[in-house]
């Protein structure tokens, strides 16, 4: 029987996720591509109807409203939801998926519109609904958290008997052109960044000011690129996994004229998540800058360089100390060829349709609610390398870095 599946969102990630279960509709069968803004939606299905020959149904829907995605989760009959919408969106799509008693996919933390935390615990909480509905629910599902926490399984797998400390670093050394532009959603993208750092080590998380780590890690096909100690959420769950862990941390990559832009708009409250007034009206600093800025989905035409992210993972195997980097390179104007996007909306989207696939072949089976590290890594591997993410592994003597001092 043809499955049915339903993509929540039509930016940036939601054009490569359409266009990804497009060229795999043997799997994804009867496609539904929905969002608040149905142009958005129509436009992303005539270029895939164009380049794929595929054809989408589209649909309007308000993802904060439980009762609006339950009539349409009824209505297309989706056997899996994919959440590619905001953040903010998360539990209202998880608890519309386990009124309907369909699987549900996603591939960032649940993240509250007043509040700029990282962490699952809400999400987690929904394991036991999850349960008893029979269901399964994927999160984090894209590159990092997705990918990266894929890459550590599989090191766990088959390069060690236990891990000691993991570096997760993303580095993207694309240019667009803009004096200042995030490369995905802005609220979340600025949020992230201006946030407190925070680590794993020893048992315990450490918490840092913004920005204040910075390492030069040299990025094999890119160069050394100035790295920020960030939190992530991946770290959350993979503290859990990961056996003999010690440290774990995350780094990203960002030029000095984004931090600076970024620097001076904090100053001035742009980056603020309350309510404030102007002329009588309330408006949020955030939502009124992102409006501002160019919309993530447009750099797809004039983005160019590569993205390089993995995992620098030190431990024991048979005793013997060892070093291994498991890292995927990827080209913004061959994501653009292909799928109209540039490379982080690609190396996003990718890994969200992968992991919606293997649910669907039923590869990856459950009743509850996972992270992407609780299963077996290698059908995920097979297919990064078949999708367009091809991965790369080095062996390294146990004393490597890839930093420079």
């Amino acid at each position: 029987m043809s499955k049915k599946t339903l993509i929540i969102g039509a930016g940036g990630v939601g054009n490569v996720v359409a266009f990804k279960c497009a060229m795999n509709s043997d799997t994804f069968g009867e496609i539904t591509l929905a969002s608040r803004t149905l142009s958005k939606c129509n436009a992303i299905a005539a270029n895939v109807k164009t380049r794929t020959n595929v054809t989408l149904k589209t649909a309007q829907v308000d993802a904060d409203l439980v009762p609006d995605l339950i009539e349409l989760i009824t209505t297309t009959g989706a056997n899996i939801v994919i959440n590619v919408a905001l953040p903010y969106q998360d539990l209202t799509i998880m608890d519309a998926c386990q009124h309907c008693e369909v699987d549900y996919l996603d591939t960032a933390n649940y993240e509250h519109p007043d509040s700029a935390k990282f962490e699952y615990k809400e999400q987690w909480a929904r394991d036991e609904e999850f349960r008893k509905t029979n269901i399964m629910g994927l999160l984090g599902s894209g590159f990092d958290p997705g990918v990266t926490n894929v890459f550590c399984a599989y090191a766990q797998k088959y390069y060690f008997d236990e891990i000691h400390t993991i570096d997760i670093l993303d580095c993207n050394a694309g240019d667009h052109g803009y004096a200042f532009a995030t490369n995905f959603n802005p609220e979340i993208n600025l949020r992230e960044v201006s946030a407190k750092g925070r680590y794993w080590e020893n048992g315990q998380w450490i918490e840092t000011e913004p920005m204040a780590i910075k390492q030069v890690w040299n990025y094999p096909e890119v160069g050394a690129k100035d790295s920020y100690l960030l939190y992530h959420e991946e770290m959350e769950s993979l503290v859990k996994h990961i056996k003999g862990l010690n440290r774990i941390r995350f780094f990203m990559t960002f030029g000095e004229s984004y931090l600076t832009h970024m620097k001076c708009l904090e100053n001035v409250g742009m980056l603020g998540i309350k309510e404030v007034e102007h002329k009588g009206m309330k408006i949020v600093p955030m939502e009124f800058l992102a409006t501002l800025l160019p919309d993530p989905a447009s750099l797809g035409s004039r983005t160019k360089g590569l993205t390089n992210i993995g995992i620098f993972a030190k431990g024991i195997k048979d005793g013997k100390e060892k070093t291994v980097y498991i890292y995927q390179v990827t080209d913004h104007e061959k994501c653009f060829k292909e799928v109209m996007s540039q490379g982080v909306s690609y190396t996003t989207g990718v890994p969200a349709m992968i992991g919606a696939k293997l649910m669907l072949e039923g590869k990856w089976q459950g009743n509850g609610v996972f992270n992407m590290e609780e299963f077996d890594p290698d059908p995920f591997m097979e297919e990064l390398n078949k999708q367009g993410l091809p991965w790369k592994v080095m062996e390294l003597d146990a004393d490597a870095t890839r930093v420079i001092v």
